[in-house]
């Protein structure tokens, strides 16, 4: 089934009347992105968003997946993926975040590849695929945690900011640890505020983490896994 036209077009045509244009400069500039903005804050979008979205029903998974890629493939401002995330996030659509959403996961990481998408993606989409079907797709998350690109290893790190006393401990350990020798900031960025977020609900662990890592803990990675504890 192909994506709802419909709401496709009205996303499209509600995004291009509202904004402002000297905010659109400020936020392309601030997010050093290539893609243009219509200038339409983060509260704004909701708002617009919101009738929209409030009854729609995409009423299977191909059409679900189908809209999302529809928007985001063919945005020409950066509000219609940010529009695409909400449809992919969707509370008709959670039944079907599980280890089959993983590929449309891996495209938004992908071809976004910049920290306000990929975030949104690892703890919002793949985190709830990951609670929900553990078993198919932990594996995929490991192999994520390795591999060469920088924004798939990012989600893998983050994907259980948030799940509080449902983290896999293990695989914690073991997408921090795949990383890090990484000299990027977003990984150890990442790292820190993926230890931090354990923090909240197991501050032994982390802290039992951090002396274990020792040197092999990137200084700004420590200091966000430590802050609050």
């Amino acid at each position: 089934m192909g994506p709802d036209a419909e709401l496709v077009a009205g996303i499209r045509t509600a995004l291009a009347a509202a904004g402002d244009p000297e905010r659109a400069a400020d936020q392309q500039r601030y997010m050093k992105s290539e893609m243009p903005y219509r200038g339409i804050s983060s509260s704004e979008l909701t708002a617009l968003l919101r009738p929209l979205l409030s009854a729609w029903d995409p009423g299977d998974r191909a059409a679900w997946e189908a809209t999302v890629r529809a928007l985001w493939d063919g945005a020409t401002h950066r509000e219609e993926w940010y529009a695409a995330l909400a449809v992919a996030r969707h509370r008709r659509a959670r039944p079907w975040l599980d280890a089959g959403s993983l590929e449309l996961s891996r495209h938004l990481v992908v071809t976004g590849a910049w920290w306000d998408v990929v975030d949104v993606v690892a703890v919002h989409l793949v985190s709830v695929a990951l609670r929900a079907d553990r078993a198919a797709v932990e594996p995929v998350v490991r192999a994520w945690a390795g591999d060469e690109h920088l924004w798939l290893r990012r989600t893998a790190v983050l994907c259980q900011v948030g799940a509080r006393d449902q983290v896999d401990a293990d695989l914690l350990r073991h997408v921090v640890e795949a990383n890090l020798d990484d000299g990027s900031f977003w990984l150890r960025k990442a790292i820190g505020w993926a230890l931090r977020d354990r923090a909240r609900t197991d501050p032994a662990w982390v802290r039992a983490e951090v002396d274990r890592l020792g040197d092999r803990l990137p200084a700004l990675s420590r200091r966000e896994a430590t802050k609050h504890l």
